[in-house]
């Protein structure tokens, strides 16, 4: 009994994934967790196989191997019934529907919700982007790109996620707006109890936030560990936060 309060198992079990496009294959066979509520960093190089790992665990590319949610295998499953399976995909480029208002687009990331459960968690989510509330009205193209991030986000956690998938966030953003929402965001892991895991090009950044951290190069996972360690590590340290 103690041991599994010191070891809970993990929301997300990765086992034996493959996964690619087409003749492509671009993950060769990766094991990787996620802890329950925790902040896992999925770090590498541009063509590592980092974004194919999140679209594999959304059901949005050909995969083999097991994918275990919350001890339910869900490789295998339609995108959508991921989804209802409680996880989000926030993309690289945000998906948000531009020519839509921002309160359609919040409503659309609530599209598995009754519409009774939906006011307290909407309360929610303006409490984490009180910008989102005053722009309710607005369309979503007109947003800033911090702002269509917040917007990209916000809409995730309508679905009530266990489990959040970021997708380089911090992309094409200045950094006083990625400190912002790294904050929002461990908030969002610490108050609300949503694990991450979190795709970020910027190491440093993402290992300050995540408990653990892997290291993808040309679809294997070379290096895994607690993100403390790894940020000491010296080939690490060398060659992605480049000191």
């Amino acid at each position: 009994m103690l041991e599994m309060l010191l070891n809970p198992a993990p929301i997300l079990d990765v086992a034996g994934l493959h996964a690619g496009y087409g003749e492509v294959q671009v993950l060769h066979g990766i094991d990787f967790t996620v802890g329950l509520a925790g902040i896992t960093a999925l770090l590498g190089a541009n063509g590592a196989g980092k974004t194919t790992t999140l679209r594999a665990l959304s059901g949005m590319v050909r995969t083999s191997g097991s994918i275990t949610l919350d001890g339910e295998r869900i490789d295998g499953l339609a995108t959508e019934d991921i989804a209802r399976r409680g996880v989000a995909h926030v993309p690289d480029g945000r998906g948000t529907l531009m020519e839509l208002t921002v309160e359609e687009n919040l409503r659309l990331g609530a599209y598995t919700r009754s519409r009774s459960e939906l006011a307290p968690d909407m309360a929610r989510v303006f409490g984490h982007f009180p910008r989102l509330k005053q722009r309710l009205r607005q369309q979503a193209g007109t947003l800033s790109g911090g702002e269509q991030q917040m917007l990209a986000i916000g809409r995730a956690l309508l679905l009530r996620p266990k489990l959040l998938l970021l997708d380089e966030p911090s992309f094409g953003l200045a950094p006083l707006i990625v400190r912002e929402i790294f904050e929002i965001m461990r908030r969002v892991n610490e108050d609300d109890r949503v694990s991450i895991l979190l795709v970020e090009q910027n190491a440093s950044l993402a290992l300050d936030v995540a408990d653990r951290a892997f290291l993808l190069e040309t679809g294997r996972i070379v290096t895994a560990g607690p993100a403390a360690e790894l940020r000491q590590d010296e080939s690490i340290r060398r060659s992605y936060l480049g000191y």
